[in-house]
C-alpha cells in the first residue's frame, strides 16, 4: 500500500500541536478501514501527566466517530529521524491492532513502515483477558 498521502497528512498535523514546554511538536494520520483519514498532534500540560501524544489523539478522534477498525498510522515530528510512538501510545494501539502498520516519517518526508507487532512484541491485548475468564 502507497501510505504516501498519510505520511503527508502526519506533517500537517504537527502544526496542530500544543507544546509550550517542550516545543517537540508531533503530528500522527490515522487511516480508517473505511478510508477516512483522522489527525492528531500532541497536547501538553504545565503538569506533565496530563499530556497527550499525537497517536492516542487521532485514536481518540477516530473513536470519537464511531470508528474501531485501523488500516495505519502515520508519525512524524519537527527532527529530521523518525520519531516511534512511545510505550503508552504503543499498548494504547493494541487495543484495536496486534499488527497495526505504522509509519515513520522524517520532517523531510521520508518514510519507512514497521509494524505494532515489531515494536511491541509478546504484547498483551484485549484476547488475554477473554482466554483468562474462560479458564
Amino acid at each position: 500500500m502507497d501510505y504516501s498521502e498519510l505520511a503527508k497528512k502526519s506533517l500537517e498535523a504537527r502544526f496542530l500541536s500544543y507544546s509550550p514546554y517542550s516545543d517537540f511538536k508531533v503530528g500522527a494520520a490515522l487511516l480508517t478501514e473505511s478510508g477516512e483519514i483522522f489527525l492528531g498532534a500532541n497536547v501538553e500540560n504545565a503538569a506533565y501527566s496530563p499530556c497527550i501524544c499525537a497517536e492516542r489523539s487521532a485514536f481518540i478522534c477516530a473513536l470519537m466517530k464511531g470508528h474501531k477498525n485501523f488500516k495505519a498510522i502515520a508519525v512524524s515530528s519537527m527532527v529530521d529521524d523518525y520519531t516511534s510512538p512511545c510505550g503508552v501510545c504503543r499498548q494504547f494501539m493494541r487495543e484495536f491492532s496486534a499488527d497495526l502498520p505504522i509509519i515513520l516519517v522524517k520532517s523531510s518526508g521520508t518514510f519507512i513502515e514497521t509494524s505494532l507487532e515489531v515494536l511491541l512484541p509478546m504484547s498483551f491485548g484485549p484476547d488475554d483477558l477473554v482466554k483468562e475468564r474462560n479458564e
